[in-house]
């Protein structure tokens, strides 16, 4: 299936699934576009542009400018991301929760239901801190006063359970994840603009035709690049030996193998990353201390002290966040449960220190790599002296990322429907030679 895309909607299953992942997209888009009540949206657009670069502009990237609106889903799905976040991270030290995680699908449900109750908590403590800033500053809410704070929490919260449910249905019902597929849409969304934006720099002359093709064959290997390192893992051989099962049957040994993926943890070191590179910036945007201004300008992605920063915290939090959903001990444990061993390692400690040790020396590459990407733009820019462009590392890993696992789901469904209809012919095949021979 070198190309599948002509045959995504042969298949009735799905087409109907991408028609229905395409219809929750776009009531999504709908409601980021939909300003929530008494608010003069063009002021609180003036203010956001002075906010470029703080913990605000970040946000507003992943809810695709919804935030700088004020709309009804300004929240986005990052409540619900953080509280997943936040329960993958207790579960390495809270031994309930890990049980949980691992007591099959009640489980799941419980824990499913305990991240919906902390994404509630989330979405309304930052809905009231978010109404209350917007009553902060000038011009910006028509009719301020209590009502407006408690009527914009509410309608702000109810807009991130409404969005949470649409990321739920998209992944019981569509196709891909839910909640990547909100946040891949929210940043593409803002492609078309700033594609223009570059136009019209470049017809106006302040980006020459130069450093724009410069920039464009950049970006084509960046996005090769991370194709490569998505797709790129170790693969652990492993052998199951020869095993009699009863009554005379044997399940005769098998070869197979572990893919240790070289990018366990995605993005997320860099959102995690940048999250915190960004605190002394948004700090400063609303103190006058002149420690703080002075400590901003230095965390300013200008000079080496913030690269270095940046690049050591994302090394970090790769090897961090891969610790967290990596678990060594519990895959030689399910190894030694099956029989299974690798070649030349003991089954039991020896096997998880091994894939422990192979993991680490992965993971240093992979890290630097999404340093790299993370970077990269950044040098670009200063080189060339470039104000304006329209990707970035965190974005261009989020899109590309996301754009790979839901092509990967399509051709999965694709290849399955293509095994199905093999095995029909085969028994009808079958079949009919034993109507021949009978």
């Amino acid at each position: 299936m070198a190309n599948p895309i002509p045959n995504l909607f042969k298949v009735p299953e799905l087409k109907q699934k991408i028609i229905f992942t395409l219809g929750i997209l776009l009531v999504y888009r709908f409601g980021a576009h939909v300003t929530a009540p008494g608010i003069d949206v063009r002021a609180l657009e003036a203010q956001f542009a002075q906010l470029q670069g703080t913990l605000f502009g970040v946000y507003d990237m992943f809810v695709g400018g919804a935030l700088s609106r004020a709309t009804v889903f300004s929240l986005g799905i990052m409540p619900y991301i953080s509280a997943s976040i936040m329960f993958q991270l207790l579960a390495a030290v809270f031994p309930t929760i890990e049980k949980m995680q691992k007591e099959g699908e009640e489980g799941r449900k419980k824990l499913t239901q305990w991240t919906r109750y902390t994404t509630i908590i989330l979405a309304a403590a930052q809905a009231l801190g978010y109404a209350s800033y917007l009553q902060s500053i000038q011009g910006a809410v028509l009719y301020p006063g209590i009502g407006f704070i408690l009527s914009t929490t509410l309608i702000l919260t109810v807009g991130a359970m409404f969005i949470m449910w649409l990321g739920e249905q998209i992944t019981d019902r569509g196709i891909g994840n839910g909640m990547s597929l909100l946040i891949f849409f929210s940043i593409i969304e803002g492609f078309p603009t700033a594609i223009a934006g570059t136009y019209e720099a470049t017809v106006t002359g302040v980006l020459s035709v130069f450093k724009l093709v410069v920039l464009l064959v950049v970006m084509v290997l960046i996005v090769a690049a991370v194709v490569a390192m998505t797709m790129a893992s170790r693969k652990l051989p492993v052998q199951i030996p020869r095993k009699v099962m009863g009554r005379g049957r044997i399940r005769e040994g098998q070869k197979s193998f572990i893919p240790l993926r070289v990018n366990s943890a995605g993005v997320m070191p860099i959102i995690f990353a940048q999250s915190i590179i960004i605190v002394p910036g948004t700090i400063a945007a609303f103190s006058s201390i002149p420690f703080l201004q002075s400590l901003s300008d230095v965390f300013q992605p200008d000079n080496w002290v913030y690269y270095i920063s940046y690049g050591v915290l994302i090394m970090f939090f790769t090897y961090f966040y891969t610790s967290i959903i990596f678990n060594p001990v519990d895959l030689a444990e399910n190894l030694k449960k099956q029989g299974a061993f690798i070649p030349g390692v003991k089954p039991g400690t020896r096997t998880a220190e091994y894939i422990d040790h192979v993991l680490s020396r992965i993971t240093l590459p992979g890290s630097i790599y999404l340093a790299l990407i993370a970077l990269v733009p950044f040098w670009i820019f200063a080189l060339f002296d470039i104000q304006l462009f329209f990707f970035g590392g965190t974005s261009l890993l989020i899109v590309v990322g996301v754009g790979l696992d839901t092509v990967q789901q399509m051709q999965q469904h694709l290849l399955l429907r293509h095994y199905e209809g093999f095995m029909k012919k085969g028994r009808v095949r079958f079949r009919g030679r034993q109507r021949y021979m009978g």
